[in-house]
């Protein structure tokens, strides 16, 4: 029997975890911390709100059909956003709106990728960049990191054949929360551009990068568009993952094919989201620049705390974006240990196994804490009880 390509795919690992709260009760003094997912749990900002709820009112065609690659206005100011944070030249006809970062992911496979070819993913991947590739009948080729939780581009370049149409990278990590280094970034596009193949670089987790100034320079590169398929999302930033805004930065040519993808499964993206992206974009610097500061506050808790967990056997793997990658002292599996944790201690996370090819053994000792939910008092809280775990 042949499986579909949805069939062959495994479960969502988010909504698979949350199934462990089935017929589990969390008494008032304990109550669930959940800490499976990196998506601000709060509504935007009031006056981000007020600006849709105008926009609803007053802009007719935010009701109606728009561009397929998203409103010119959204597109041009993204443009000049990400040449001036990358220090860079962006013009907006190389912007493509998308409904979240995702679909833009899934966008770029289709314009890159025929059937059986291959695409290298450093693991552990993000879940839904394998997730897409299986339902697109291309081969995910798994790239291991090194003990520092980053790929080698020597490793890498090992990996390319004559089917490999491109390495994607996730920076910040997610999961690992690790910030690649400028020159590891550069080190891999002139790879996949010695290769003939293109760098997908996933940046959703951006706007919370510890470092300051550009952190990385492959948009000062005049010939960027040749090799590099860049990815955002508006959902962290201003807290619209219900609203799903993403974008792709890549070359006029490329976008042209991307279209004809956008355009069969969602036509546009959604109009009152790309007004609150577009509001957002000018109005909410400063607010933004305050958000990141409250998630370093909150990295910088897990470093405090840290010692405490380490007493116990734990190690921290990665730290950055909205994650906390973590080796656990127990000797199950990861995949048995998280639902455990929901029963004995409270806590939601999800397990390294779902982070890694099937038969990888190295999730089976790892843990993703995704903290960005979490105040400094919460990270406190949850360290408490990881450390409180029975070690039988």
């Amino acid at each position: 029997m042949i499986l579909s390509r949805t069939a062959a795919t495994f479960p969502p690992p988010v909504m698979e975890a949350r199934r462990w709260l089935d017929g589990v009760t969390h008494p008032a003094d304990r109550p669930l911390m959940n800490v499976s997912q990196a998506a601000p749990v709060d509504p935007p900002p009031q006056a981000l709100r007020q600006a849709m709820a105008d926009a609803a009112l007053t802009h007719d065609d935010a009701h109606l059909y728009g561009p397929v690659l998203g409103m010119q206005t959204l597109r041009e100011e993204l443009a000049s956003r990400t040449a001036a944070h990358y220090g860079g030249t962006v013009t907006a006809d190389q912007v493509g709106i998308t409904s979240g970062c995702n679909q833009a992911f899934a966008a770029a496979i289709a314009m890159l990728c025929g059937e059986g070819d291959e695409v290298i993913l450093p693991t552990p991947w993000y879940f839904n960049h394998k997730m897409w590739l299986d339902m697109s009948g291309v081969q995910s080729v798994a790239l291991p990191v090194e003990a520092d939780m980053l790929p080698d581009p020597d490793r890498a370049a090992a990996l390319i054949t004559d089917r490999t149409r491109a390495i994607a990278l996730v920076t910040p990590n997610n999961p690992t929360g690790a910030e690649y280094p400028d020159s590891l970034v550069q080190a891999l596009f002139d790879l996949a551009r010695s290769r003939g193949i293109a760098l997908i670089l996933d940046e959703t987790y951006r706007d919370f990068d510890s470092r300051s100034g550009p952190p990385h320079a492959l948009f000062q590169d005049p010939d960027w568009h040749d090799t590099l398929i860049h990815l955002y999302s508006f959902s962290k930033a201003y807290r619209l993952t219900g609203h799903r805004v993403g974008a792709l930065v890549t070359s006029a040519a490329r976008l042209a094919e991307v279209e004809k993808f956008l355009d069969t499964v969602a036509i546009c993206p959604g109009q009152l989201g790309q007004h609150a992206a577009l509001w957002g974009l000018q109005n909410l610097s400063q607010w933004l620049a305050g958000e990141r500061d409250e998630i370093l506050n909150r990295r910088a808790a897990i470093t405090e705390n840290l010692p405490r967990l380490q007493e116990h056997g734990w190690q921290l793997l990665g730290l950055g974006g909205y994650f906390a990658y973590m080796k656990h002292p127990f000797e199950i599996s990861s995949a048995e240990l998280a639902p455990q944790m929901v029963r004995d201690a409270g806590i939601l996370c999800l397990p390294g196994t779902m982070f890694y090819p099937d038969g990888d053994a190295r999730g089976a000792a790892q843990l993703r804490i995704a903290f960005a939910n979490l105040d400094a008092a919460g990270i406190a809280q949850l360290f408490d009880r990881l450390a409180a775990l029975p070690r039988g």
